[in-house]
């Protein structure tokens, strides 16, 4: 009696822990699904896309456990536009996102709105529709710390956030938080379907790393210490993710996708970036220190060319997605996501919903499946020789076409032969030329002219001034100038502009405030160089 006591009460326990193990019912009808979505993070800075020195296990686990999808594309080389893309299934030129959200003033001058449209389609409206749980943790920057009157993430259908670089006012989340925070939601939510945006900080400046990964990679040089340490901390994150997802018993549920919102930055001069490590280990690290890898593509973070927009994607899907699979030949982008994610969810799209993505779930279960709609982009941000010149650019098929605003100035690349974009195939192709650049302008023709004045801020403007001798229109004051300021206003030699900073190297002037926050385009009470002396701003 006892031997068969003991026997049921096994089964009882061994059913109890099977159900924690795999999840209810409940959550095999649906998969949970993550979003980690890195910022800055080139193509090649993974050990598993043959980086030399970066090392990231966790991303090379997941790579291994799924799907690496190398001919990935986000809809625009920077930021918001970037992430608007991912949550509207729309170019984010649709909602006049051309660049990051900055201070309302300078969103005015770039013809931008204030905030992402609230009413536009959105992908975690849809899923909570559809019965799932939605949070999103981490980076926001779908407005900015500048502007009034922005709406919270709940505003477009996430049930549980916590995000830095939100509004004016709004709680600040850490940046090494997203991933903590993340897991404590999948662990709090295991019985039911959930969606999750884990967007990083890493590998964005300011570098904050963790002591535990500076020390990790002490035996390099300073530069490459301190990226090594950030995409660590990154790594790290995912890691986190992974483990809870085990600890849970979802893994086998749950689709976990890693990508990027563009290339890599761009490194500065180390003379512009020296700091000492306690004012680093305070305020971060430079762009100096920004030695990410497109992986042998043209162009970084801001041009359109392939190292901005050509991004990590991999996917995991336990029993769906196949393990250990390299995708060269689908072209998927950021705005298949909406549609591909629905479809994998279960839930339908409203029947008014016209996205610019297509459905690429087939690509999620290993077959060859190829896009049949055309991508477009619009860059109005820097433009620069060699690689920021474009304004326009459209792919199809395998060929991609980029361009000035007025069309006189071309390249056309076949991106099978030409991952590298070093070959301009255009006066060879006249007739491709002729029939790609009509569609990027006709596209074009399409996107609004001015933003939704629902979507602008009705915060007060800061009034024009006189100029002052340094501080002058943008048209008198050269970058060479302003760079010069730069470096004698930096009394600590961090690389950084304090507000306190800035206000004592124009003493007396007025507007001190408002002047500052117009050049602090992330929000974050500090100017970089690049922020004060790379831009058009008075």
């Amino acid at each position: 009696m006892k031997a068969s006591i003991s026997f049921f009460t096994a089964l009882l326990l061994l059913s109890l822990t099977s159900n924690h193990a795999y999840g209810t019912p409940k959550s095999e009808g649906k998969p949970n699904i993550i979003l980690i979505f890195a910022d800055d993070w080139g193509w090649g800075d993974l050990s598993c896309h043959g980086h030399p020195w970066l090392k990231t296990p966790n991303l090379d686990r997941l790579a291994s456990e799924g799907t690496d999808f190398q001919q990935f594309n986000v809809l625009n080389p920077v930021c918001s536009p970037s992430r608007t893309a991912v949550i509207t299934g729309h170019y984010p030129a649709r909602y006049s996102v051309h660049q990051h959200f900055a201070a309302p003033a300078e969103n005015h001058k770039r013809g931008m709105p204030d905030w992402l449209d609230p009413t536009a389609p959105s992908l975690p409206r849809f899923l909570r529709q559809g019965g799932y749980r939605t949070a999103h943790f981490g980076k926001w920057h779908l407005t900015n710390a500048q502007t009034e009157g922005a709406p919270k993430p709940d505003a477009y259908g996430y049930d549980e956030s916590a995000v830095f670089n939100g509004g004016a006012g709004w709680p600040i989340a850490g940046l090494h938080d997203a991933a903590i925070d993340a897991a404590a939601f999948i662990k709090s939510n295991r019985d039911k379907p959930f969606f999750i945006n884990v967007w990083l900080h890493e590998s964005h400046t300011p570098h904050v790393p963790t002591t535990e990964s500076m020390e990790k990679w002490k035996h390099l040089d300073a530069q490459k210490q301190v990226y090594a340490a950030v995409i660590t901390d990154g790594d790290n994150a995912v890691g986190t993710i992974l483990d809870a997802l085990k600890t849970e018993g979802l893994e086998d549920n749950t689709i976990v996708m890693f990508s990027s919102d563009n290339g890599p930055e761009h490194t500065a001069a180390k003379d512009s970036q020296q700091k000492t490590d306690s004012d680093a280990k305070v305020k971060g690290y430079g762009t100096y220190y920004s030695v990410g890898q497109t992986g042998g593509m043209r162009g970084r973070k801001r041009s359109l060319f392939e190292g901005g927009v050509r991004v990590p994607f991999i996917v995991r899907w336990p029993g769906r997605t196949p393990a250990g699979m390299k995708n060269d030949t689908t072209a998927f982008t950021a705005v298949d996501l909406l549609p591909t994610l629905c479809k994998a969810a279960g839930v339908p799209l409203p029947d008014d919903y016209r996205g610019d993505g297509e459905d690429l779930l087939a690509a999620f279960n290993g077959e060859p499946i190829r896009r049949s709609r055309p991508v477009f982009w619009q860059w109005l941000g820097l433009a620069a020789e060699p690689d920021y010149w474009p304004r326009l650019a459209v792919r199809d098929g395998d060929w991609k076409l980029v361009m000035t605003e007025d069309a006189k100035r071309v390249e056309l690349h076949h991106l099978s032969d030409d991952r590298a974009q070093a070959i301009d195939v255009s006066k060879e192709n006249p007739d491709i030329v002729a029939r790609m650049s009509k569609m990027a302008l006709d596209w074009r023709a399409t996107l609004p002219q001015s933003p939704n004045q629902e979507c602008v801020s009705k915060q007060p403007i800061p009034t024009s001034r006189e100029p002052s001798k340094l501080d002058a229109t943008a048209s008198k004051v050269t970058p060479e100038v302003r760079a010069k300021a730069f470096t004698r206003w930096d009394t600590n030699n961090d690389s950084l502009l304090t507000l306190d900073e800035y206000k004592s190297g124009l003493k007396g002037q007025e507007n001190l405030d408002a002047r500052f926050n117009n050049f602090d385009s992330n929000g974050d009470s500090k100017l970089t160089r690049e922020e004060f002396v790379g831009s058009d701003k008075k």
